[in-house]
């Protein structure tokens, strides 16, 4: 259970969160188990979540971006978010969850067949 808007929300997904090269930090899990709970109340049928925060000790030169990575899975897709990188975790977290939010979206909508339908070319 996590307390979110002052309401205890019992989460029916269990969530991996990560931490590598860093301290866990409870604040940040419970920021990724809230944004979790959004993608949930969108799509229902989430069956697994996996959440790695990094920070990024290669980029020695331009101070130490953090990366963080989403991989869900749901019945016939697996979505994958990789790419995030800020110097402020929260932010990579916030683009990291709002591009997955958008892959889950065009999965939702093809499932119910709102797919955009292209019209054929003309000859």
């Amino acid at each position: 259970m996590i307390l979110y808007d002052n309401r205890k929300i019992k989460m029916k997904l269990p969530v991996q969160i990560q931490f590598h090269g860093m301290e866990h930090s409870d604040a940040l899990a419970m920021t990724a188990r809230e944004h979790v709970h959004k993608l949930e109340l969108f799509a229902s049928d989430i069956t697994a979540c996996r959440v790695v925060i990094d920070l990024e000790e290669k980029h020695k030169h331009q101070g130490h971006p953090f990366s963080v990575r989403i991989d869900l899975t749901l019945p016939g897709h697996e979505l994958v978010v990789n790419r995030v990188q800020h110097e402020d975790v929260n932010v990579a977290m916030r683009e990291a969850f709002d591009n997955m939010k958008r892959q889950l979206e065009d999965v939702v909508r093809r499932r119910r067949g709102q797919e955009k339908q292209h019209a054929a070319p003309l000859k």
